[in-house]
């Protein structure tokens, strides 16, 4: 495993016991989070306080037991791909999804330059409905 694979499981390991203070400790001042487009938070955030108050916020406080569970980490180079599943109840409407997903991670200067999400957002979107 390369050191940053290590470093993504990490995050995925701090998100999953809720210490988003370590998940945003990894993001650099200027690294671009996207959002996939149809996803309730769709867009591009550039820093951790931008992906703390667009992402990591909203997901708290709009779902039940939302989970980003990563199952395999392919790395290459400067990035790191995560393949896995999203799962939640959104408060809302009362209804659960399950979604695959591809997470893309770049890594520059040992640093995480950016984070592209991949998702069914279909499937993401039946439950907000």
């Amino acid at each position: 495993m390369t050191q940053h694979s290590e470093t993504i499981e990490r995050l995925y390991a701090a998100f999953a016991s809720g210490d988003i203070p370590t998940v945003l400790a990894a993001l650099g001042p200027d690294t671009r989070w996207t959002e996939a487009e149809g996803f309730p938070y769709g867009g591009t955030y550039i820093g951790p306080e931008a992906v703390l108050q667009n992402v990591f916020l909203k997901l708290g406080t709009e779902w039940d037991g939302f989970a980003a569970v990563s199952h395999e980490l392919i790395a290459e180079g400067e990035t790191v791909v995560a393949l896995g599943e999203y799962s939640g109840t959104y408060k809302a409407t009362g209804k659960s999804f399950r979604a695959p997903f591809v997470h893309v991670w770049k890594f520059k200067d040992s640093g995480i330059a950016s984070f592209t999400q991949h998702t069914d957002t279909a499937v993401v979107q039946s439950a907000l409905k």
